[in-house]
């Protein structure tokens, strides 16, 4: 019999007092962080949570092709870190580099 490997990621776990009720939680096989993102000028800053409620890292994060609309319903998805967050938003897929 063939065995299959089925992908699962860590559920959401109960939000720290200190992580914002806007934060969206993107887990993995292993680990999971919470995501921030909010306005800052033209730009965005964005905040990464451990599950615990640490900041991990936080910094400002710019968009080349202004695709991104924080208004409207978007989704943290793969591969995010503290130098990129990717963005689904409308069936498109939006980079947010970090700048500084």
């Amino acid at each position: 019999m063939e065995k299959k490997f089925i992908y699962t990621t860590l559920p959401a776990p109960v939000k720290a007092e200190n992580i914002p009720v806007t934060a969206q939680w993107l887990g993995g096989e292993g680990a999971g962080s919470w995501f921030v993102v909010e306005i800052s000028g033209e730009y965005f800053e964005v905040t990464r949570y451990s599950p615990e409620g640490n900041i991990e890292c936080c910094g400002i994060f710019f968009e080349k092709e202004k695709q991104f609309n924080i208004q409207k319903l978007y989704e943290i998805t793969y591969l995010s870190h503290c130098e990129q967050i990717s963005i689904l938003q409308e069936g498109i897929k939006i980079i947010l580099k970090r700048k500084m």
